[in-house]
């Protein structure tokens, strides 16, 4: 995350364990209004979920601490890998998300305004496809 109260737009990158928690954050985002969300990025990885939160202007130290603590409550922030930065990346600079699946091989599974119903979609058609719910999509 990277944090200057000077600049235009705030971005919260972090590494959620399973999908409960990245509903959670949506959650959070759908009902907290002084929060201006520009965008929300979702990314699976085997291992758990990428999320990146951009908001629209800067929020003031004490939301912007007290936004970061929930986050650091269900995850940890994050440093992806190369891959998944690019992704970002061209997620944020329009590139379509199918693009950027095949460039990147990389899961997007959301992208735009937060949407439960995408990853809750997600998580359907990856537990039927394997016939078991692996732990990251609990």
């Amino acid at each position: 995350m990277r944090l200057n109260f000077e600049q235009k737009d705030m971005e919260y990158l972090y590494y959620l364990a399973n999908a409960s928690l990245v509903l959670r954050v949506i959650e959070r985002l759908h009902n907290t209004t002084w929060l201006p969300v520009q965008f929300m990025t979702v990314i699976h990885q085997i291992d758990g979920w990428v999320v990146k939160v951009k908001i629209d202007g800067c929020l003031d130290a004490q939301r912007h601490g007290d936004f970061q603590a929930f986050l650091a409550e269900l995850g940890i922030p994050s440093e992806p890998d190369i891959r998944v930065r690019m992704a970002l990346w061209g997620l944020e600079n329009g590139q379509s998300p199918v693009d950027v699946m095949r460039r990147y091989q990389v899961a997007v599974v959301s992208h735009g305004q937060p949407d439960r119903n995408e990853i809750e979609e997600f998580r359907r058609q990856f537990v039927q496809g394997l016939g078991y719910c692996p732990e990251t999509l609990a």
